[in-house]
């Protein structure tokens, strides 16, 4: 499933970027002297306009005929707007090793190992700059094992003659795609690979392995014709994150990190739970799961019009697409229900600015990590 539109994330390198909710606005005057301010409080009239826009986008619902289409011929969508904007649309996502260290180079390893060791011994209290109306709410509870961390530094072999049919793929525990490496990190929903190949570009680690899926057929072709792409390092393969019947390319606790940018927001809300529930069974003990997604009254919820909201928070583009709009407690009830452990769950609230046509536009993004535990109940 491709990711939803638009992030709004700067495509600049990860040492050029701060990790987010260091640049405050504090003097109005200044709003156009940067192109985005970090942490940036509602006023309750703003809180309130943004409650009383979604309930006037909401009145109308598609009609059940429409609706049946949208989910029946999903792929067929993003497979057009692939075709239409092939690999022109997204930027490279470098800001994820500010704010995803765990997919930093292998000589950041030790350091990322070090720091999960100190927090878990002291747990960061949740913060909140306004006890009324919404606020940036940052909960980091560090609980997740280092084990994953600790991957040799093996080089995998060449994969060779792997299908793409992975319905027909009997999973062996010694022989997948991958099965050499030491480190294996999985994209869901990857697009044109705006994440994974900054991955393999930047992550020179001998050990890793980079597999990559999405709803679009025509997005992994473009993954797999890519001049970046190294089946030696890489495994692309177009799969329905929703498809019960369909199974992964390796066993289960097999992955280290699962990465999902801004997808789940894609599919319906009824069938979240299970998706979530598949990838989690996917992780080693210690394994990460990492999400950045829409949040509640982000501008791109509050811009949609009658006729376009498909249930609550949920909506259609005019291409066909499908977003949702999540809160913090719907994400930790996906995550926890499905045996993970919080690590991380927190309102990104940012100001972006286009300082050419002097516009402010209000975005709301939620960003997660949550681990597998060393001693798991789920299967």
């Amino acid at each position: 499933m491709a990711g939803s539109y638009p992030e709004g994330a700067p495509a600049v390198l990860a040492d050029k970027r701060q990790q987010f909710g260091n640049r405050f606005l504090s003097d109005p005057a200044r709003v156009f002297h940067h192109n985005a301010w970090d942490n940036v409080e509602w006023s309750e009239e703003q809180a309130a306009a943004a409650e009383r826009k979604v309930q006037e986008n909401s009145t109308q619902q598609v009609c059940q005929e429409k609706q049946v289409d949208y989910e029946i011929n999903a792929h067929k969508y993003w497979n057009n707007f692939y075709k239409i904007h092939e690999n022109g649309f997204f930027k490279d996502r470098h800001w994820l090793f500010t704010e995803f260290p765990e997919l930093a180079p292998s000589r950041n390893q030790n350091h990322l190992k070090d720091w999960f060791l100190e927090n878990k011994r002291s747990e960061v209290p949740e913060c909140r700059n306004n006890e009324d109306g919404p606020s940036l709410i940052m909960e980091e509870q560090h609980k997740c094992s280092s084990k994953s961390l600790e991957h040799k530094t093996e080089t995998p072999p060449v994969e060779e003659n792997v299908t793409q049919k992975i319905s027909d793929l009997e999973i062996c525990a010694d022989e997948f795609p991958g099965s050499s490496a030491t480190y294996r990190i999985l994209e869901v929903g990857c697009g044109v690979g705006n994440t994974v190949f900054p991955i393999l570009q930047t992550n020179n680690d001998p050990g890793l392995f980079v597999y990559c899926c999405d709803f679009s057929s025509t997005a992994i072709e473009l993954v797999q014709t890519n001049p970046e792409y190294d089946p030696s390092r890489c495994f692309a393969f177009v799969h329905d994150l929703c498809d019960e019947e369909k199974s992964y390319p390796v066993p289960k606790g097999s992955l280290d990190i699962i990465i999902l940018i801004f997808v789940l927001s894609a599919i319906v809300p009824d069938k979240m739970q299970k998706a979530i529930n598949r990838l989690s069974r996917l992780l080693k003990p210690g394994g990460m799961m990492l999400l950045r997604d829409y949040g509640r009254y982000d501008m791109a919820q509050l811009r949609f019009k009658k006729g376009q909201c498909l249930s609550g928070n949920f909506y259609v583009r005019g291409d066909g697409t499908r977003v949702y709009f999540f809160t913090q407690e719907e994400l930790d009830t996906l995550f926890t229900t499905a045996g993970l452990e919080k690590v991380q769950n927190l309102v990104d609230r940012r100001l972006q600015v286009n300082r050419g046509k002097q516009l402010t536009m209000y975005r709301v993004w939620i960003q997660c990590k949550y681990c597998k535990p060393l001693l798991s109940s789920t299967s």
